[in-house]
């Protein structure tokens, strides 16, 4: 496989990595360095485990999770989205909440990577070897969430606290998405 083909999966595996980051940076409140760290380094290592994986699991665990992983995805995305969407409307809540904490980190990294799951298995059916290109989704998808969550900082800081519920209906919307182009080929 050419170096070109692997970096431009790479890239198409941090896009969704990317606007969830948007989305993360939106909605942290004085987006600190160590926030967009924290975020795009699980992003980026589960980008590149997930591929490693779905590559270890071949052929076999394709069937069991290629079903319904679009599914998978999509609940993940849209109950963040919604737990965001409710947040940004309670009125005594002093602080947005931190996508980069916790288990909301864990599922949001769960919910883009699946994807690299998919790649993995596709990679083990073709024979190629994964490493390369799971190096490749780790770094660029590390890379492009750093890029998002200031990105999306900066709009939180122009747009204010009303920033937070788009970004939950952002996170929705690539569940969507992500649900779409699979369920419709």
């Amino acid at each position: 496989m050419s170096l070109p083909l692997i970096l431009a999966i790479a890239v198409g595996l941090g896009m969704d990595a990317f606007a969830v980051s948007v989305a993360g940076g939106v909605s942290v409140e004085g987006s600190k360095p160590r926030y967009a760290f924290r975020a795009a380094v699980c992003f980026g290592l589960f980008q590149f485990f997930m591929p490693i994986a779905g590559w270890l699991g071949g052929s076999q665990f394709a069937g069991l999770v290629g079903d319904f992983d679009h599914w998978i995805a999509f609940g993940l995305l849209a109950f963040v989205g919604g737990k965001m969407i409710f947040e940004s409307g309670r009125i005594e809540r002093r602080q947005p909440a931190d996508l980069t904490q916790g288990h909301t980190l864990l599922v949001l990294s769960v919910a883009t990577s699946i994807d690299a799951l998919s790649a993995g298995l596709s990679f083990a059916v073709l024979g190629v070897s994964i490493w390369l290109p799971s190096v490749a989704a780790g770094v660029a998808t590390f890379a492009m969430s750093l890029l998002g969550f200031r990105f999306g900082a900066r709009l939180g800081r122009a747009f204010g606290s009303k920033v937070e519920a788009l970004g939950g209906a952002l996170l929705i919307a690539i569940g969507l998405r992500i649900l779409l182009c699979d369920v419709l080929g």
